[in-house]
């Protein structure tokens, strides 16, 4: 069951750094150059408040040294690599490995 929650994280979030990749390459070909925007400034630019809320969440039950040393340097990194890493992630944990003497063993 665990593992299925943890499959479907990893949908989502590689569904998202989908998303990302093509809003970054959509900038990129008319750019005609790379470009990778932070997930920081386009979540300041689309919603502030909701970055507030999460800043002001951080500092309160974690600490302001968590949102600075942790949460700003990974936001600063583009959307579509820092879902695409929690997809990996999550992936990796809810993987189910084979048996490796085959399925239908008495093991």
């Amino acid at each position: 069951m665990i593992r299925f929650v943890l499959r479907s994280f990893a949908v989502v979030f590689l569904a998202f750094a989908v998303i990302f990749a093509v809003l970054d390459g959509a900038r990129s070909v008319g750019a005609s150059q790379f470009i990778a925007k932070p997930l920081l400034s386009m979540w300041s630019r689309n919603a502030p408040e909701t970055l507030a809320d999460a800043e002001t969440f951080v500092t309160h039950y974690i600490g302001a040294g968590a949102w600075n040393a942790v949460c700003v340097p990974l936001l600063e990194q583009p959307g579509w690599l820092l879902f695409g890493i929690l997809a990996l992630l999550f992936y990796a944990i809810g993987h189910r490995r084979e048996r490796p003497l085959g399925r239908f063993t008495a093991r």
